[in-house]
């Protein structure tokens, strides 16, 4: 894409009501918008960032046999009203009614949805283990939306549902979706932490989260020095207590307690029998009887995610994206405006393109400054200047994102980057 015809509105200053990283970086570099408290528009750079996390867990909940389907936002409260959370569910449940006086909600989770499908449409016990699940727009009124995307009111999730005969069938693939939690995680590179937590208003007898580890995490994460323990601190703390009071004290097994901020990206469940017995789910088993089936479910936070990478992967000149994510790998510019080097930059941004690389090229009459500074605060992997050593010598300066330079010939110029990006 040439940067002259894209929309990216990127902004010197950062506005006042951004009070974290993410959100300053996400406002700065034109991937969103505000629209009202909460809720926010998704501009070209930033749906381009959210369609690849969005590609990376589709690819792994497939791996592992999950089948996606797409469910409705807008539920009905008789579900709700089965499952007895219409009440318990609180403030933060987008209520509305319809021309006839119906009520609904704008799902925040589809644990009711799911379980009335999959009840009328299975018969037996022959179709089990069953997981299901979807990416999708999820709504919840926060009292306080902040932090841009990382707290609002609506953002993109991706839930999963899984369906068993037995408890040791949930267990496989609870595990199994635990596993493809991590895999995720890793392939973006992140520092992150698997914890016990409290399953809220959710519910069911097991639940895990993924934390990705910042510094302005909202949770506090009590880290074991003598294990691999790690307890959202919440599950540890009595009333009154302050995470403060869990620090240097011996605790059971959970050894000594540090304390660490992370940023909840993941949330996994054993819901047992549940949401079934509610829902007066059942089927027959291979002796002809009747058992409610036990349910697990598990989200992933994907617009959060985005912005989670943001709070770990940064300096201060702007966003240092995992390679798998940036919403473009190279940036393309000229250190002097002539003719041979516009023609140079020109030439090789299309044979990138065919190359199948994602190139920006930077065709601004701007100055040589302002374009770098604009590719450090994209964060952009890889810049590309044709600068004074290209007439004489063919050589192009690369500059990494971690500010590593090197001199590449342009015959050279896709070995190393087909190179760069496969590391």
């Amino acid at each position: 894409m040439l940067t002259s015809k894209g929309f990216i509105p990127t902004i010197k200053d950062t506005p006042q009501d951004a009070e974290i990283i993410s959100h300053q970086l996400m406002l700065r570099s034109g991937m969103i918008r505000k629209v009202a408290s909460g809720i926010y528009n998704w501009l070209p750079l930033g749906l381009k960032v959210l369609k690849k996390v969005e590609y990376i867990v589709r690819q792994h909940m497939n791996d592992i046999s999950a089948q996606e389907i797409f469910m409705p936002v807008l539920q009905p409260r008789e579900l709700w009203d089965q499952t007895e959370r219409w009440e318990k569910y609180g403030p933060e449940l987008m209520r509305l009614s319809d021309r006839h006086d119906r009520e609904f909600c704008l799902g925040p989770t589809h644990e009711e949805i799911i379980t009335e499908l999959v009840k009328k449409n299975l018969t037996s016990y022959k179709s089990l283990p069953l997981t299901l699940y979807q990416i999708q727009t999820k709504f919840r009124d926060e009292i306080r939306p902040r932090f841009g995307v990382m707290r609002g009111r609506e953002f993109l999730m991706k839930d999963a549902y899984s369906f068993h005969q037995d408890e040791e069938c949930l267990s496989k693939t609870y595990q199994e979706m635990k596993n493809a939690y991590k895999s995720i995680i890793c392939e973006l590179g992140l520092d992150y932490k698997n914890v016990i937590a409290d399953t809220g208003a959710i519910g069911g007898t097991t639940s895990e989260e993924f934390h990705i580890i910042a510094e302005n995490g909202e949770d506090f994460l009590a880290i074991s020095d003598d294990s691999n323990v790690a307890i959202n601190a919440e599950v540890l703390l009595e009333d009154g207590q302050k995470p403060a009071s869990l620090i240097d004290k011996e605790h059971p097994n959970g050894g000594k307690i540090k304390l660490a901020r992370g940023i909840e990206v993941g949330h996994i469940f054993q819901l047992g029998q549940l949401y079934s017995k509610k829902i007066s789910f059942s089927l027959q088993d291979k002796d002809g009887k009747q058992f409610i089936p036990f349910m697990g479910c598990y989200g992933v936070g994907i617009s959060r995610l985005v912005a989670a990478c943001i709070e770990q992967c940064h300096d201060k000149y702007g966003i240092c994206w995992p390679k798998k994510i940036a919403p473009f790998e190279i940036n393309i510019f000229e250190a002097e405006g002539n003719d041979l080097h516009r023609e140079t930059a020109m030439k090789i941004y299309k044979n990138l393109k065919d190359k199948q690389f994602e190139v920006l090229y930077d065709d601004r009459s701007d100055r040589f400054g302002k374009k770098i500074k604009d590719s450090n605060l994209l964060g952009i992997p890889i810049n590309i200047v044709i600068g004074k050593k290209f007439k004489d010598e063919k050589q192009v300066e690369v500059i990494e994102r971690n500010n590593e330079k090197k001199l590449v010939k342009e015959s050279e110029l896709v070995n190393y980057l087909t190179k760069f990006f496969q590391e």
